[in-house]
């Protein structure tokens, strides 16, 4: 069994344009959290380039500098982390949505202690993975509201 990591968090593409591209004033403690290594936020290779390709979406607007500038963010202020190929995904809910699924498998996988997400699928999974006794899954605000 991997250890929980409570400081370890894993964030959704969604948290990450609001960190990153909108700069969202409320979830501003978080970044700053992520920015004092308070807290270690943590991806692998998928969910980081989902990242790549939601900020590259033409109606985001970002011109390629503005592109660039967020991956840069991303990529310095969230570890990628690497699993050995043969290793067995954990047993998890499946989300709704199947593309939301490797947010929940990296958390399981990673020890993460939080999955920050806005998406409604991940949201609904909160109450089944608090009685699995696993990560945490909390809007921006819930984990604000922990700290």
């Amino acid at each position: 069994m991997i250890q929980k990591l409570p400081n370890r968090i894993v964030l959704d593409t969604n948290v990450c344009l609001d960190l990153f591209v909108f700069r969202d004033p409320r979830w501003q403690p978080l970044l700053a959290a992520m920015q004092a290594g308070t807290v270690e936020t943590v991806t692998r290779a998928d969910c980081r380039t989902e990242w790549t390709l939601v900020v590259a979406y033409r109606k985001l607007g970002l011109d390629a500098g503005a592109q660039a500038q967020a991956v840069a963010e991303y990529d310095r202020l969230i570890a990628l982390l690497e699993f050995p190929a043969a290793e067995a995904p954990p047993a998890l809910p499946r989300c709704k949505d199947p593309d939301d699924q490797k947010f929940l498998e990296l958390s399981a996988a990673s020890g993460a202690g939080c999955l920050i997400s806005k998406d409604k699928a991940l949201l609904k999974l909160a109450g089944k993975m608090r009685r699995l006794g696993s990560f945490d899954i909390l809007s921006p605000a819930e984990w604000l509201a922990r700290q």
